[in-house]
């Protein structure tokens, strides 16, 4: 089980899901999670908890940036981050990590 940690920004300064509200969903479970500034997290009894698991395919599942590869990559600082099924995650020491 991931160990969930409350995120830095209340319901009061942004919420999630809103009308003005323009950030990716990621269906995790039984709820949504919300991509915002690098990382992944979902309400949960009046806060956002953190939900930062590693992406879930691999390297030898499918290379990003390879010849059969048709999602859009996005320059993130001094790498790349590819949107794939609502999410977006960089290759790292030999997986793909969540940002």
């Amino acid at each position: 089980m991931t160990e969930e940690i409350q995120a830095e920004h209340t319901l009061t300064e942004h919420q999630h899901g809103g009308p003005d509200c323009a950030h990716v969903t990621v269906q995790h479970g039984d709820h949504v999670d919300y991509l915002h500034d690098g990382h992944r997290h979902a309400e949960h009894e009046g806060h956002y908890d953190e939900h930062d698991d590693p992406a879930e395919h691999t390297l030898t599942e499918h290379q990003h940036g390879g010849p059969d590869c048709t999602h859009e990559a996005v320059q993130h600082g001094d790498h790349l981050d590819y949107l794939h099924d609502g999410h977006k995650h960089a290759e790292h020491e030999g997986h793909y990590d969540e940002h």
